[in-house]
């Protein structure tokens, strides 16, 4: 199940029957309860123990769990139908592992992460995974108990009218916008920009029974070019955004997942249309240490249908591509697979040659019946023996040394100045 930022927040974890309690026990729930009662709920039990709100509770952090595990099973149609049937025996025996489902709170965060890692490990008996992979923050559960509560401010925002703005760092501000029928049949686009490279999230509520605001949507800001941005996109056809963090642990450990597993990070929007009414969007302060600035506007997709055409275009191509890839990436592997296979036998192949080559050669030398003369050692003027070094290079050996040298040279400069002053005193005699 997808999270309302699009990361996959299902946590894969089996556990253990004994001591498990009833799932509608531990929501508080009739049987006959309906799907959006089983949400509600959930949210008001996730925020009551989240984290954020029960630093260092071990008590609140099983209750937690319990939560989670519960909703995990009523929250899918398969499993709740099995465990109504036959109890948790007829989930685990048909080897229908439980998942811890987030997304309805608002999506994993580095804190949440954490937990629910220890969630899984402590049911898996596993240890926790030190490697650093990105992961989504979310949004404070200040936030969302307020928007549960129904005690946040709401600001009009009219269609095709931006508005400039700053929220506080884990704060948040909430916009109505009001639509159509005209208008929801043509579409409508919500988007968010940040000049000055911001972080932020672009959050939807739902209505809830009890008047108050559950967090549905979430899309994260990513940079794109020299500004961050955040959209949603409610144009009739599936929309989908790019989670960086899928599958963010299989290309930290394999530098061609980098490519390949690039478009994996495909995650359908959960929406694609809105009907006519008030709609409850907000911009969430994401970063820790400051406030951010930003600019929403809410479009009508009426005067740009060529634009969403484009756009549908282009998805489509997208995940064409995606499958491609997926393809070409198991034939890319197995003809890396040979390559390297044949790189190997190839430097064994070089290597086995030379060694032939070197014995043959030491078993050719070997026909002779001449035995190797031993040297013979001498001693010489300075001091060394012949033939017992030669780190003497063969200009030291066989030139003279400087002092020779230079007197041979004066030697033979005096001679032919001679000979040349002869010559002359004898041409002046004639």
């Amino acid at each position: 199940m997808a999270d309302a930022g699009g990361q996959d927040t299902n946590t894969v974890v089996s556990r253990p029957n004994a001591g498990r309690r009833d799932p509608y026990e531990v929501l508080g729930l009739p049987r006959d309860a309906t799907d959006q009662q089983i949400k509600s709920t959930y949210r008001k039990l996730a925020l009551k123990y989240h984290p954020d709100k029960n630093t260092g509770n071990p008590e609140a952090a099983e209750k937690f769990k319990e939560v989670a595990y519960s909703y995990g099973i009523l929250s899918d149609p398969e499993k709740r139908r099995q465990y109504d049937s036959a109890g948790f025996n007829a989930v685990d025996l048909e080897g229908l592992d439980m998942e811890l489902d987030l997304s309805n709170l608002g999506t994993v965060n580095t804190m949440f992460a954490a937990l629910f890692s220890a969630i899984r490990d402590d049911m898996l008996h596993f240890p926790s995974s030190k490697l650093g992979v990105p992961i989504k923050t979310t949004v404070s559960a200040t936030v969302l108990e307020d928007a549960l509560n129904g005690t946040v401010t709401i600001r009009p925002l009219p269609l095709g009218r931006p508005v400039n703005d700053k929220v506080e760092k884990q704060g948040a501000n909430f916009f109505g916008i009001t639509i159509s029928e005209a208008q929801a049949e043509a579409g409508v686009v919500i988007r968010v920009v940040s000049n000055v490279q911001s972080k932020f999230k672009l959050l939807y509520f739902e209505q809830e029974e009890n008047g108050g605001l559950g967090l549905a949507l979430q899309e994260d800001s990513v940079k794109t070019g020299k500004v961050t941005s955040a959209g949603m996109y409610f144009l009739h056809f599936q929309v989908y955004r790019l989670d960086p963090t899928v599958n963010a642990l299989a290309i930290s450990r394999d530098p061609d997942a980098v490519f390949f597993k690039r478009l994996e990070g495909l995650q359908p929007c959960e929406m694609s249309e809105l009907k006519a009414g008030t709609h409850i969007f907000a911009v969430y302060g994401d970063n820790f240490f400051k406030s951010a600035s930003y600019t929403i506007e809410a479009i009508c997709a009426e005067a740009y249908l060529e634009t969403a055409v484009k756009l549908k275009e282009v998805e489509a191509q997208i995940l064409s591509k995606r499958n491609e890839l997926r393809q070409f990436e198991k034939e890319y592997r197995d003809v890396l697979a040979r390559f390297q296979a044949v790189t190997n036998k190839y430097t064994q192949e070089k290597q086995a040659v030379d060694d032939l080559l070197k014995a043959r050669e030491k078993i050719q030398e070997s026909f002779t019946s001449v035995p190797t003369a031993p040297k013979k050692v001498s001693s010489t003027s300075n001091g060394k023996a012949v033939g017992e070094d030669s780190t003497v290079s063969a200009d030291e050996s066989e030139s003279p040394t400087t002092e020779e040298s230079s007197a041979d040279k004066a030697k033979q400069s005096k001679k032919w100045f001679n000979l040349n002053f002869k010559s002359g005193i004898g041409s002046a005699g004639k």
